[in-house]
């Protein structure tokens, strides 16, 4: 949390969003790939219901339905997300309008 949004970061430097993923699944022993809509498409499938902590949740964030962002579900209704330039890796709620207009699905990857 707090450090910058960098876009392609990797690293303590700046994230991303799918980097923030890709890393954050890593240091944990799982590989994902580098972009979000390769995240969303190597995925299973979950329920917004069903959602477990570690699951990825995935937006449409500039119309229709193709995945431009991807955050973590961490429980409670609420995600850990690099959002956009100028913006921190942060949390934030999936009941937050703009996430709830633009939310395209979750996949699990356990």
């Amino acid at each position: 949390l707090g450090v910058p949004y960098r876009w392609g970061g990797e690293d303590r430097g700046g994230f991303d969003c799918s980097g923030l993923t890709m890393v954050s699944y890593r240091l944990n022993g799982l590989d994902l790939p580098r972009n979000s809509r390769a995240q969303f498409a190597a995925g299973r499938p979950v329920g917004r219901a069903a959602l477990q902590q570690g699951d990825l949740v995935f937006f449409a964030t500039q119309g229709g339905q193709r995945v431009t962002h991807v955050g973590i579900y961490i429980g409670a209704g609420q995600f850990i997300h690099a959002p956009r330039s100028g913006q921190t890796v942060r949390v934030a709620s999936l009941s937050n309008s703009y996430f709830q207009r633009t939310y395209v699905g979750a996949r699990s990857y356990l």
